[in-house]
């Protein structure tokens, strides 16, 4: 199947609705031609598994990770399906599509994506995938992974660039050493880079996913990561390890706490603003005007999705 010739106008003129994935709290990855890797993923509690065909597989063992990632592609899985092919600019990806892009798969995790063309040339070949195997249009999701200086000055422009976008992942290791900074435990050399791209996906109405914490041996670390990055606006991280699941499924949802002091904003603010005709409260001292309102209710509806999950 030739990929790369040009779109004809009946793909052009598919219809292209937004995939959905959510909750994403937890990405758990792993290197696609290791089965016992695959047989642990589904029992370790993350939102979704992704099949590594890029930076975790030798060269000489792609075709048997494209092999065994195909066989595991299947429409009755019940935890989503992502894989991460290789970079376009590789040559490498064309072939992971063909081999990953079955019913079944939910997403595509787009590695080195630092351009709007990237993910446009993505959406192209797997418009032809999808009509050519009788999917549903724009059945796969578009994960970029933006993991450049580059991606990272144009990420409004990437997370546009396709409807099948619907969310992005930071890589900060690849970050870093295009930037020649050293990693630290606070991550203070990608924090600027960090509140842009989560910024950058907001605006652009997709899931920001936080970069993946490397140190398998400091759940304190790990926690305090995630926390971080949940407090920026993040909603979930990538995981390296099933260990790292529970800490992370944890921080990126909201306590007991959180919910009650949200629950209790929302009836107070609703009976004695909303109903009132104001726009602002003082409740426990604190002056709460709609902006806090919304929040609290954004809150509230996280916490009943994750409920139902």
């Amino acid at each position: 199947m030739d990929l790369r010739a040009p779109p004809c106008e009946r793909y052009q003129q598919m219809p292209a609705p937004t995939p959905r994935l959510t909750p994403l709290r937890s990405i758990l990855i792993f290197p696609a031609h290791i089965p016992k890797f695959a047989e642990k993923a589904p029992s370790s509690g993350a939102d979704a598994i992704c099949l590594d065909l890029e930076d975790a597989v030798p060269l000489d063992e792609k075709d048997n990770a494209r092999r065994f990632a195909a066989s595991l592609v299947d429409p009755q899985r019940t935890v989503p399906l992502l894989a991460r092919v290789n970079a376009v600019q590789t040559g490498l990806a064309e072939q992971d599509l063909v081999s990953v892009a079955r019913d079944g798969l939910d997403g595509i995790v787009l590695p080195k994506a630092d351009s709007p063309a990237v993910v446009q040339r993505v959406d192209h070949y797997l418009t032809i995938l999808e009509h050519e195997r009788r999917l549903q249009p724009a059945r796969i999701a578009i994960l970029p992974l933006i993991e450049t200086p580059a991606g990272i000055l144009a990420a409004e422009r990437i997370l546009s660039a396709s409807p099948r976008v619907s969310a992005a992942l930071l890589g900060g290791e690849d970050l870093a050493t295009d930037l020649g900074a050293q990693r630290t435990p606070g991550g203070v050399e990608i924090a600027w880079a960090r509140a842009r791209f989560v910024v950058s996906c907001h605006a652009a109405g997709v899931i920001p996913i936080d970069t993946p914490e490397t140190s398998l041996n400091d759940p304190a670390r790990l926690e305090s990561q995630a926390a971080l990055a949940r407090s920026l606006g993040y909603q979930g991280k990538l995981c390296i390890h099933p260990s790292q699941v529970p800490v992370v499924n944890q921080t990126f949802a909201p306590t007991e706490a959180e919910i009650n002091e949200a629950r209790t904003l929302v009836q107070t603010f609703e009976r004695e603003a909303l109903a009132t005709g104001r726009a602002a409260v003082q409740i426990r001292g604190k002056m709460v005007d709609t902006p806090i309102y919304q929040r609290a209710r954004r809150l509230l509806d996280w916490a009943e999705t994750l409920r139902h999950e």
